[in-house]
This record gives structure tokens, sequence and C-alpha cells, in this order.
């Protein structure tokens, strides 16, 4: 089945719900087995089994089978944040003594936990040019021993090479790591392209309407147990109201994404135009950098990127900001609303230098009328930005 055909249909069963097209919301804590012999085996590594509230219910396994069936990996677990995703998936390969690669791009919340969680506990953080191209095998040593990638970085927008990121990783057997919150399980097929455990801020895209906090780590079957007995060793679990919203909000990112993304270009391009504007940060725009990989890595774009403004002082900056009424001022994105923030992208900086020459401020693009959106940025600049 083609996606939008999937999207509508992974993750039911109506004939196992007297018909309901959707799968209820199951609450529990305890489950009832019917005798001695049926609990004693109910087997610790069946995570697609009821057995208990905290490792899922039917509406749990709904989404993580929806999830992980339109990203084409093995299977997928629901955690109860981003974050939490992220840190149990790294958490998952490594202990004291190892190396771990990242590029200097990453996510700051996942920055901050490398430092502040895994180094402190003997784990070595290595952080790499996003924009490596040949020689990555070079980062490797004989301690490493997993690979993380974000493309594109959800301020900066560099586009990363993961097919041959994951060669030169695969090659010494190790597993890579994807935050692939921007691309989604519709616009990135992350296995087909080497990723081995693909990890997503459900909050964003796929739950799609700033009303649930969510994350999910989808993976291969090699490293499927191994990430999933970790989920279960810290304790994670999901609300199946949440995971219930997350579902709802899943089966229309087609139509949400699709739109977004044509609302994202017509922003984009207006902006480009524009005299106080230096560059425009988007994969999916012609001429951008990184254009030509996600052209061939992604069949469509998130509608997050970045700018870069003309010099300008705080001042200016500030009052640019303030000004925006469509716009909102506020963390996350992929909901259904239009954020703008200051990217202060030279804090998360330790490799390579964030100099681009002005201000930069990063857009969410939602499903406003894009022209009102354009209106909303000309109200900006006219504060003298």
């Amino acid at each position: 089945m083609k996606k939008d055909t999937l999207l509508a249909r992974a993750g039911r069963d109506p004939a196992r719900h007297q018909g309901m097209v959707n799968t209820p919301v199951f609450r529990t804590s305890t489950v009832i087995f019917p005798d001695r012999a049926s609990y004693e085996a109910r087997g610790g590594d069946d995570y697609k089994k009821v057995r208990y509230g905290l490792y899922g219910t039917p509406t749990t396994f709904a989404l993580e089978e929806a999830v992980a069936q339109m990203e084409g990996g093995h299977a997928a677990v629901a955690l109860p944040s981003g974050l939490a995703a992220l840190a149990v998936a790294l958490w998952a390969f490594l202990k004291t003594g190892d190396h771990v690669l990242l590029p200097d791009s990453v996510y700051a919340p996942t920055r901050n936990f490398c430092d502040r969680r895994l180094q402190p506990n003997g784990i070595e953080i290595e952080y790499y040019d996003p924009l490596i191209g040949a020689g990555f095998e070079k980062l490797l040593r004989p301690n490493t021993r997993a690979v993380f990638c974000e493309a594109p970085g959800s301020l900066s927008f560099e586009m990363q090479d993961i097919p041959a990121i994951a060669a030169a990783a695969h090659a010494r057997g190790l597993p890579v790591l994807a935050d692939t919150t921007w691309g989604t399980p519709y616009f990135f097929r992350s296995f087909e392209k080497g990723v081995d455990v693909s990890i997503h801020a459900a909050t964003k895209y796929i739950a799609g309407h700033s009303d649930v906090v969510m994350g999910m780590i989808v993976t291969n079957e090699r490293h499927w147990l191994t990430v999933r007995r970790a989920v279960a060793d810290y304790g994670y679990g999901v609300s199946p109201d949440d995971c219930y919203l997350t579902l709802r909000g899943f089966r229309t990112i087609g139509v949400r994404m699709n739109q977004q993304m044509a609302n994202a270009l017509k922003v984009a391009r207006w902006l480009q135009s524009q005299p106080q504007v230096r560059r425009v940060l988007y994969p999916a725009l012609e001429g951008a950098p990184g254009h030509a990989l996600w052209k061939r890595d992604f069949s469509g774009a998130a509608s997050l990127f970045s700018f870069v403004m003309q010099p300008a002082t705080e001042a200016k900056v500030t009052a640019f900001i303030n000004a925006l009424v469509v716009f909102g001022i506020g963390s996350s994105w992929g909901g259904f609303e239009s954020l703008a923030i200051v990217a202060r992208i030279e804090r998360y900086r330790t490799v390579t230098k964030w100099d681009p020459g002005g201000p930069t401020i990063r857009l969410h693009i939602g499903l406003e009328d894009p022209d009102d959106l354009i209106a909303d940025l000309k109200r900006g600049f006219a504060t003298g930005a």
C-alpha cells in the first residue's frame, strides 16, 4: 500500500474491537490471567502481549504498530517525551568507557543529556562537524559503540550524508542512531538510508496538534530487544489517552505536512527576496545549503527552517520578534500553529563555529494562510530590523 493508504489503515483492527474504527482507550495497570500457567508463561521479552499496564495496552500497541509500519522499521516503542526517547536510546548502547559520536548541530537537550549525564558516568562524548564528508571512519575508535545523526539540525539545518556515515559505522559493526523528528516517518524512510534506531519527538508532527507530549523509538529487528528492554528497565510507560491522541494526529500527518511544506516554501521564497535577509536555511529550498542531499534522501520537508538577518542590534531583533502577531513565540514545533524564536546557535557549538553574519531566526510554519504569515513578517521588518 502507498503511504497515505497505510496512514489510514496501519495499527487498526476493528474486528477485535466490535467494529470500532479506532482502537479504544484501554486504561489499566493490572491484567488478569485465566490461570497460573498462562500467568507464568506471559514472557518477559514479549512486549506485544498485554501483561501489565506499564508495558502497553492495545491502544499503545496500535500507535507503535502504525508508526513502525509507516517508517519501515521492525517495531516501535512509545515513551513519555522525545527527550526520554533520545536518552533511553543512547543509554541502551553505552556504558562506562565507551565512546559515542554526535554532530555538533545536535538538538540542545540531547547535548545537555550527554554532557550532564553520560559524560560524568565515564562515557566519552565527541561532537563532529555535521558536514563531514569523506573520512568519517577516521573518527571511529576501538571503544566507539554508537554513532548518532540528526538531519537536518533543528536550528541551523545542516544536512548530513546519513547513508555515507551509516556505511562507515556498519563496516565496524556499530549501530546508527538518528533523531528523525524533522523528516518524520512520512517524509524520511530511515531504515532504507542506513539508520538502525530512529528517534522521534512525536510531540511534534506525529501528534501534530500541540496537545500531547510523546516520544517514539523505531528500530530494526537486530536492535529491537536492546532498546525495548532498556525502556522497560528504566520504567518508562505512556498514558493510553496520550497514545490515542497521538495516533489520531498521526492519521492526518500526510495532509498536514504536505500543506505545511507548501506554506513553508512560499514563505521561504518570499524571505529570499527581502533586503533584511542574508540567507534562508531550508534544505527544501532550491539553492539552499544541503538541498541536493535533501532531494536525494527525503520525499518531502518539514515546515521548520531558519533565516539569517542582516546585521542588527539586539534591540532591533527583539522589536522584530515582539511585533509578530500571527507567529507565536514558544518552544516546540510541528503543530498547526506558526512559531518564531531567536536561535542562539553559537551557544551550542564546540567543534564548528557558527557565525552566519547576522542574527538567526527560526520559524515553524503552521496551517495558517501563508499570505497572512508573510504580512506578519512584513510587520516585523517594518520595525526597522
